[in-house]
């Protein structure tokens, strides 16, 4: 019998229920500092900015007044040697493959850092240690890494110049990379400048909360990943009319909330968090987007009290009394869907 031009994908998009029941995560903390397993406060942990808060260095609306939104989690170094620098090992947070290292600080404002795909994790999640002082010798991309794993020392490279000696730390972000095909939208926005780190820009990376998810994790919450994207808090929920696949639901298919409709995708309906992460994604059919032009985008549900909270990132705005889709929710769409 002849095979539909789609049977091929059922196997691949499996909606998220059908990975209920995934193995134990093996989850290791990326820095030898303990005060977080012991419970200890933040700020024996975590580094601050030059305001000298804390929370200046966790993920979301941390910084400027709630303006500026941080996508990692800044931890701090336990070590230092004679010179007063940061020594500390950087370890591999989960077993994966070594995508990406940029050993050219100036090049990023990461500066020197290393980007690990977990491919054995559902979702196959990133993980990312930025601003180290040296990259392990030897470890390339490519090569695989246990839990544990020594791959770098911690530092403050930066590609704005060296960060100061006395808050040197481990840039650490746990998340989904957007698209393969960002260097077409890195062209197009034109912004006059080499794209140096390939698909592992950081424009091209979206990271959630990793001090949340491993607390939720310690605290066992949530089993792993699966859960944890299914527990994220909704801002908005978009449908978009377009017949394209994305790439993102393909490396990704433990986002999906329901199957593939038999007659092909006409559109998604898609979950959005504060920070724009599109973490749940339910294909529409050929009826229910009846009435949208092609690449229409409409919000089917606004959390307003959420918006307001969350100040550093525009996912919905108003206008004329309809939601429209704020800048970071454009960026999001045209780099996983390829509207323009």
């Amino acid at each position: 019998m002849k095979r539909s031009r789609l049977s091929w994908w059922l196997p691949i998009l499996a909606p998220a229920w059908l990975w209920a029941g995934e193995p134990r995560l093996e989850l290791v903390w990326p820095t030898p500092n303990t005060a977080y397993a012991e419970g200890k406060p933040i700020e024996t942990y975590v580094q601050a900015t030059a305001s000298g808060d804390p929370a200046s260095g966790l993920f979301g609306c941390a910084r400027s007044g709630g303006h500026q939104f941080h996508e990692g989690l800044d931890l701090k170094p336990i070590k230092r040697d004679a010179r007063g620098e940061s020594i500390d090992d950087i370890l591999a947070a989960m077993p994966g493959v070594v995508r990406h290292i940029n050993n050219r600080a100036g090049e990023s404002n990461y500066g020197r850092y290393i980007v690990i795909e977990h491919a054995e994790v559902q979702p196959p999640v990133y993980s990312l240690y930025a601003h180290l002082s040296a990259v392990v010798p030897g470890i390339k991309a490519g090569d695989a890494v246990k839990a544990g794993q020594v791959i770098a020392t911690m530092g403050r490279t930066s590609g704005g110049g060296t960060i100061p000696r006395d808050r040197a730390h481990l840039h650490f972000e746990i998340g989904l990379m957007l698209t393969r095909q960002f260097q077409s939208w890195y062209a197009w926005k034109k912004f006059g400048s080499r794209n140096e780190q390939g698909l592992y820009n950081g424009m091209n990376l979206m990271g959630i909360d990793a001090l949340d998810f491993f607390t939720q994790f310690r605290a066992r919450r949530v089993t792993g990943l699966v859960d944890y994207f299914a527990q994220l808090p909704l801002v908005a929920r978009v449908r978009v009319a377009t017949k394209v696949v994305p790439d993102l639901v393909q490396r990704y298919p433990q986002l999906l909330t329901a199957e593939i409709p038999l007659g092909g995708v006409a559109g998604w309906e898609i979950k959005v968090s504060a920070t724009g992460l599109p973490y749940a994604w339910k294909p529409l059919s050929s009826v229910d987007v009846i009435g949208y032009r092609a690449d229409e985008v409409r919000f089917s549900e606004v959390d307003a009290e959420a918006l307001r909270r969350c100040r550093c990132k525009s996912i919905a705005v108003l206008k004329r009394g309809q939601y429209q889709p704020g800048r970071d929710l454009e960026t999001m769409l045209q780099l996983v869907l390829g509207l323009r």
